[in-house]
């Protein structure tokens, strides 16, 4: 149904296009600006040179077409952890499993094939669809930054989460 694959030149146009979604963005960390074609290839070029210490996979459905893209960013090998970043593109795709596919198939990856021992991810206080997702696959509350994000024209909270590789095998066992 749904898979993983790495990011490709031929996805950029579509993850331009959910960058430059104003409402897609009022759900995610990162602040909304307006960007170009040319500056999401310039992205892709440094995570081609950077994927070291990064990786970016698309989630595709049969047809191959990206529905969503999931990354694990700022790897640091010595202490075995990295950040998680999920992006489902079109609204009609939410809602759908989709994102609990791509964090769990993330999460095998990190844990099972890069060794990590920590994932953590950072996400909007009021953004309740994503709490529960991250919850739901077995990412633990650890804090609150108090008005540490600019968004919709007030400063808000981010809530971080993490999970730990431990943690990701007894959510898995679980589920067989």
């Amino acid at each position: 149904m749904y898979k993983l694959r790495e990011l490709e030149r031929k996805d950029i146009a579509e993850i331009n296009s959910w960058r430059n979604d104003e409402d897609l963005i009022k759900s995610l960390t990162a602040p909304y600006r307006y960007i170009n074609n040319d500056v999401d290839i310039m992205w892709f070029q440094q995570y081609m040179s950077n994927r070291s210490s990064n990786v970016r996979c698309a989630v595709v459905d049969s047809q191959d077409t990206i529905i969503a893209l999931v990354s694990l960013t700022d790897i640091d090998y010595l202490n075995q952890s990295a950040d998680f970043r999920l992006m489902v593109g079109k609204e009609s795709n939410r809602g759908k499993g989709i994102g609990t596919f791509a964090v769990m198939e993330m999460l095998k990856h990190a844990f099972e094939n890069l060794n990590l021992n920590r994932v953590e991810l950072t996400v909007l206080s009021d953004n309740e669809v994503a709490k529960h997702l991250y919850e739901k696959c077995g990412f633990i509350y650890e804090g609150r930054k108090r008005k540490s994000i600019y968004k919709r024209g007030k400063f808000v909270d981010i809530l971080i989460y993490s999970i730990l590789r431990e943690e990701f095998e007894r959510k898995t066992s679980e589920q067989k």
